[in-house]
């Protein structure tokens, strides 16, 4: 089965707009993923009756070989499991309001993933792009003192701590001041959490406060722009850190606030951390998530082997004779 390509969507089928419904009102899913949903869902529903099919009589095999349909048509296995999971607990739902006696799409298995490892650099790049910070901030007088400092602060707490850059962007200067050792952070679903700071990206986050007081700042944003929002923006932030990394000598397309984030993380377990340890700092609700950053880990001692152990590749073989 293909699924729909028409921009205009007929009205979503009744079943579907009842479990969205429920989906606001009972689990309080938000406006995007009720969107989401939607759409997933009549682009199903659809697919259903193009094959003489219905909600309450799809089988197994249906979701199957829509599933397969979507394959066929090119779009990912991101786009095919996030489809499944919303055709499961619709279902699901189905099933438990006594629309349908079964659900098909119980047994039915999830696309595999392709395991894409994230961008590390190393320990020694990082410092580098830490320094220049360092330095430029320093140096800098006038009107570039103020970003100079803002990015110093930004590179060192974002460095030491694996926020993710809309967690670091939304800081307040009441949070960077309210306890030395620890940043309270909401991530994610509004889940708050305790990430330690390390003393020398203290340091920098207490001169860094320091310098706005003195600046007159007024801006409750702990990193302030003039733009409409008041406070840096992803991309501007984005941009500022390519065009360090450069100063620092290190490509611009290797590093992303993203990248800075999984450094942190391959760190700490590069260093013993405890990986429930190293989920809680990274605010991630999966350990699944985070257990990622093991395969970081075996990928680099893979290459290390490669390339150092005397035995790899058969370096080191005894000559014949």
């Amino acid at each position: 089965m293909k699924s729909s390509g028409q921009t205009e969507r007929p009205p979503l089928p009744a079943l579907v707009s009842r479990f969205l419904e429920m989906m606001a009102a009972e689990r309080g899913a938000a406006r995007n993923s009720i969107a989401a949903y939607g759409r997933d869902l009549a682009d199903y529903v659809s697919a259903l009756a193009r094959s003489g099919s219905t909600p309450q009589t799809a089988s197994t095999d249906h979701i199957r070989s829509y599933l397969a349909g979507i394959e066929a048509e090119g779009l990912s296995r991101r786009t095919a499991a996030r489809r499944l999971s919303a055709i499961r607990q619709f279902h699901a739902f189905l099933q438990s309001e006594g629309f349908t006696g079964h659900d098909p799409a119980q047994i039915v298995e999830s696309p595999k993933q392709q395991r894409v490892l994230p961008e590390v650099l190393s320990a020694d790049e990082i410092s580098a792009i830490v320094r220049t910070a360092a330095g430029e901030a320093e140096a800098a007088e006038g009107k570039q003192a103020f970003k100079a400092w803002r990015l110093h602060a930004l590179v060192s707490l974002l460095a030491a701590t694996g926020l993710r850059v809309s967690e670091l962007l939304g800081l307040s200067r009441r949070q960077l001041a309210a306890e030395q050792e620890f940043l309270t952070v909401r991530g994610k679903g509004g889940r708050e959490r305790m990430v330690p700071v390390s003393p020398d990206a203290r340091e920098v986050l207490n001169r860094y406060l320091g310098f706005l007081a003195t600046r007159g700042e007024q801006s409750k944003a702990a990193f302030p722009s003039h733009g409409k929002s008041g406070m840096l923006s992803r991309q501007h932030f984005a941009l500022e850190l390519k065009a360090l990394a450069a100063r620092a000598g290190i490509a611009a397309d290797r590093i992303s606030p993203h990248v800075l984030r999984h450094g942190f993380a391959t760190r700490l377990l590069d260093h013993g951390a405890d990986l429930r340890a190293v989920q809680q700092m990274l605010g991630h609700a999966d350990i699944s998530t985070t257990q990622v950053y093991t395969h970081v880990q075996a990928s680099r001692l893979t290459r290390a082997v490669e390339d150092f152990h005397p035995l790899a590749r058969g370096k080191g073989q005894a000559k014949t004779r």
